[in-house]
């Protein structure tokens, strides 16, 4: 069974202005022009009464020959992974327990517990890769025992390398879009992180600082949100905690991330 798409949320592009209507999809996701937009005047997250991931055990999947061949690849690899060993138990996880459920669910550090690369003789993603053989293949290494069978807190981090573009609904990244997070059945979390290649994912960052933030990004739109809209979501502006701030950074545990947005502060933190 196929992921619900009728809000599958992507880090937009940070430059490029066009909008993508998917057969499948109720709105329009505008993508930014050139610089981050400001949040719009009336951002609020709403809590929609599902499921949040209180305790984020990722899993992280670098698919692609160049993250075993490559040295730069290998480094970026390393450096992502250590990424998540720090944000992961840092101030960037605290701030996210103003959305926590009173009696319900309590948003608190995770860990990294685990990383694999998707070596050549597996399957390949080839040079181009679309959301639904993704979702397929996810399912097929979890049946095979080749990931772990995943519980409430898990999620599945998947790196592509940087020959291959991902499509999702009519739109490619590095044209659409720079990444995005979503559940299979509602209850097996991923996100899609393509090797930024261009400058509308890039934004002017060296490519490991451009994959933490949008890394970032996903990470805590996927604790609010694992489900979208289920979460906490802004209903009027069709927006997550990350879409809101999306292309604002500051520097947490020594990685570059992304403001997140704060319905106590009023803003992005």
């Amino acid at each position: 069974m196929q992921a619900n798409q009728s809000r599958k949320r992507i880090v937009p592009l940070f430059k490029g202005k066009r909008k993508i209507s998917r057969p499948d999809d109720k709105e329009h996701v505008e993508l930014f022009e050139g610089r981050s937009d400001a949040p719009p005047a009336n951002a609020q997250l709403t809590y929609n009464g599902g499921a949040l991931i209180q305790n984020v055990e990722v899993y992280t999947l670098f698919w692609g020959n160049s993250w075993s061949a490559d040295a730069a690849m290998i480094s970026t690899m390393n450096n992502i992974n250590q990424f998540f060993n720090d944000i992961l138990v840092s101030p960037l996880l605290d701030q996210l327990s103003e959305y926590n459920v009173a009696g319900q669910y309590t948003i608190g550090y995770g860990k990294l517990v685990g990383t694999q690369v998707i070596v050549l003789g597996s399957p390949q993603p080839g040079s181009t890769i679309d959301d639904t053989t993704i979702q397929s293949t996810i399912q097929n290494w979890v049946a095979s025992g080749a990931l772990p069978t995943p519980d409430a807190n898990s999620l599945y981090f998947i790196y592509l390398d940087n020959q291959v573009k991902v499509t999702m609904g009519g739109g490619a990244s590095c044209t659409d879009f720079c990444g995005y997070h979503d559940a299979i059945n509602n209850n097996l979390y991923y996100a899609v992180m393509p090797y930024p290649s261009c400058y509308g994912c890039l934004g002017g960052l060296q490519p490991i600082d451009a994959l933490t933030g949008t890394s970032s990004h996903e990470l805590c739109e996927a604790i609010t949100d694992p489900a979208p809209p289920s979460g906490w979501y802004d209903n009027a502006n069709n927006m997550e905690i990350g879409d809101i701030c999306a292309w604002t950074f500051k520097t947490v545990a020594g990685h570059n991330v992304q403001n997140e947005w704060s319905n106590a502060a009023k803003g992005c933190i």
